[in-house]
């Protein structure tokens, strides 16, 4: 997402879910548990051993590649060496091979194991920043003392076309050709001359629109897919367009760039100036400061936070309802989005590949909007 990933990613259904607000209440809060309460363990370990080794292998570049998500927590209760998370997520892949070269089930659903190998942190919501952005909002005001705001967000399947046209008037736009040669650092370097800080989304739709101006940005920057509207926003949110042809078969775009406009939590995702450009890639990806290095995510084990305080990588064990039964999930802190800085008080699940809201709707729609959430490190 994010990109940012499933910039969003990524994001996905942030302002879809994020129907919520909330009264005055605590700063976040991290505390140490030693039990867990009853629920189901689905078991998804070796997609989770994926995400966990692709992300370990961003955090093994180190801090000085990305000091704004390799570090221990910027939190002082979450403080810790950096090289700890990469650690847990290298024991979870440990452990999984291990189970699965033995046959046996897999201890990585097994609560017993859990709370024998890891040390866990409670995780008590930022109430007091959800109270200031609530209006309005009915899942914010309703925020637990004890509880996260669990928004999901997915891949979009979307159909696209090689040419605009009444039913795709859209594109989804590669690097402007003035930065295509460039590093994100010589280009942001040129901002105030480069095209990608000159348009914001609301230029590019008009543009699209204005049959006088429709081809100027085809002249900017290489159109890559052409989408309906509802399937552009929808990439824009999630950071991710998967768009599959008569045959089945799927191409992926993820976001490359952004043109700098911060996301507005108070504006409707259509009515946003935060415009990304895109890069065709082989599969999903979550978060990278750049396209050139994204991690690989997977639906079901990974989430999207806020990475810039508790840190890249973090292992998460989600509690939520499904279908009135407590269930647990290990999950990757492995994607960002513009909604995340400066929030303790959610996660942004990526549930799985859907055409559209409805069918999202449908296959999430008996999944709690609260979770219990643990931050797990493996025990020294």
């Amino acid at each position: 997402m994010k990109h940012q990933p499933f910039a969003l990613r990524r994001l996905a259904c942030l302002t879809l879910l994020m129907l919520a607000g909330g009264s005055a209440g605590a700063s976040p809060a991290f505390s140490p548990a030693d039990t867990l309460p009853a629920g189901n363990w689905p078991d998804h370990s070796a997609a989770l051993c994926e995400v966990a080794a692709a992300t370990a292998d961003y955090l093994a570049r180190g801090s000085a590649y990305d000091p704004a998500a390799i570090h221990g927590g910027t939190t002082p209760l979450l403080r810790s060496r950096p090289e700890r998370i990469r650690e847990t997520l290298e024991f979870v892949c440990e452990t999984q091979r291990q189970d699965r070269a033995s046959g046996r089930s897999s201890r990585l659903a097994d609560p017993a194991f859990i709370q024998q190998h890891f040390e866990l942190l409670r995780w008590h919501p930022d109430r007091a920043k959800a109270a200031a952005l609530a209006t309005g909002k009915p899942l914010l005001q309703r925020l637990p003392a004890d509880r996260l705001l669990l928004t999901k967000y997915y891949v979009r399947v979307a159909d696209g076309s090689a040419r605009q046209s009444a039913a795709s008037p859209h594109a989804l736009y590669g690097l402007p050709f003035d930065e295509a040669a460039l590093a994100l650092e010589e280009a942001d370097a040129r901002r105030d001359s480069i095209t990608r800080y000159r348009y914001g989304k609301q230029r590019v739709l008009a543009l699209e629109a204005d049959p006088g101006s429709a081809g100027q940005m085809a002249a900017l920057a290489p159109p890559l897919i052409w989408l309906s509207r509802a399937d552009l926003e929808g990439a824009l949110l999630q950071g991710t367009a998967v768009i599959e042809d008569e045959r089945g078969q799927r191409r992926y775009f993820n976001v490359h760039r952004n043109n700098g406009v911060a996301y507005d939590r108070s504006r409707k995702p259509e009515e946003q100036d935060r415009y990304w450009y895109f890069k065709e890639v082989p599969g999903v990806l979550g978060y990278g400061k750049d396209a050139d290095y994204k991690i690989p995510v997977k639906p079901l084990v990974t989430v999207a936070g806020d990475i810039f305080q508790l840190g890249l990588g973090r292992l998460v064990l989600l509690r939520a309802e499904e279908a009135g039964q407590p269930t647990f999930r290990l999950v990757v802190l492995a994607d960002t989005g513009g909604a995340f800085h400066d929030n303790l008080y959610q996660l942004d699940w990526l549930s799985g590949y859907y055409r559209g809201w409805d069918d999202y709707h449908a296959a999430n729609r008996h999944i709690s909007d609260y979770a219990d959430a643990w931050l797990l490190l493996k025990r020294q």
